[in-house]
């Protein structure tokens, strides 16, 4: 890292540095989040040099962030953790402790509902089944789905797999490839597509030019209109949420389930093991409790 003359590191120029390597070893969108916070920071902070940045900054850029930017609590706890690790990059360390930290409520993940689900793939064309039964059996990203080629699909172990695609530029999320069990009806809706597929492209949902279908949300939302339900309550990653919660209390284990949705951490997926409110889990309270009553 460069010094200036007075041997000190400038923030500017540590700025730059950390962003240019983000640029070179991380994703587009990684490197967006980074350049906000770093920005966000630099017109909080007015420290010329990296070295005196000091607990007060930080406990002023927080504050910046929630009352100038007006962040919602769970984007400044994130734009102070990009901070926190340019600095620490940049050999600072210790400087805020635990309770100097943003803090906010995790939200309970949103699942579809049997009923919001049936009413949706009613109003279905064959298309479209096929699309949002694909989000909901795979539990994939939007990404990941719009990179599906038919080489990751293996109709015989009825697995699909997510891998990188040099050919396009794209990598999968922390640059993770796994593999996914997928049921027997999506490998019935595949084997169907694939028959009637041009041989051309190696997409699964191609545009007409074989380029990543972009707009699978505004055709979502279209079905949710048409089916008579909010579109406002419909959205890609809720199948993600679906599958995930939807595995957990069918019994897979915690580790499965990670491995199935790419998480780099457990805690990621433990987000999903949300309390089951169905009616089966209700007449199992009362089977329990049944004796007392008597």
């Amino acid at each position: 890292m460069p010094k200036n003359g007075n041997g000190h590191r400038s923030v500017a120029g540590a700025v730059a540095d950390y962003l240019e390597e983000t640029k070179l070893t991380k994703k587009p969108k990684t490197l967006a989040a980074y350049s906000t916070a770093m920005a966000y920071f630099t017109e909080s902070c007015h420290k010329l040099n990296v070295e005196e940045i000091d607990r007060k900054d930080l406990l002023k850029f927080h504050a910046f962030l929630r009352d100038v930017k007006e962040q919602s609590p769970r984007s400044c706890w994130n734009k102070f953790a990009n901070i926190m690790s340019f600095l620490k990059a940049n050999g600072v360390r210790g400087l805020v402790g635990k309770n100097d930290w943003p803090r906010f409520t995790e939200e309970e993940p949103e699942i579809y509902e049997q009923e919001e689900l049936d009413k949706l793939f009613a109003a279905c064309d064959g298309d479209e089944r096929l699309w949002f039964q694909f989000f909901l059996t795979t539990g994939m990203r939007e990404q990941e789905v719009m990179h599906t080629y038919w080489s990751d699909v293996n109709l015989k172990a009825e697995t699909i797999k997510v891998t990188h695609k040099p050919d396009r530029g794209w990598t999968p999320k922390a640059y993770k490839e796994r593999e996914i069990p997928i049921p027997t009806t999506l490998i019935e809706a595949l084997t169907a597509r694939k028959k009637r597929d041009v041989k051309t492209c190696n997409l699964v949902f191609p545009t007409a030019g074989c380029n990543p279908k972009l707009n699978f949300l505004d055709d979502l939302k279209a079905v949710a209109e048409r089916a008579k339900l909010k579109p406002e309550n419909f959205w890609l990653h809720k199948f993600r949420a679906t599958f995930a919660t939807s595995c957990l209390w069918a019994g897979v284990d915690l580790r499965t389930v990670q491995l199935w949705m790419g998480h780099t951490d457990m805690e990621s997926t433990m987000r999903y093991l949300k309390p089951n409110r169905s009616q089966a889990v209700r007449e199992k309270v009362n089977e329990i409790f049944s004796s007392l009553n008597k």
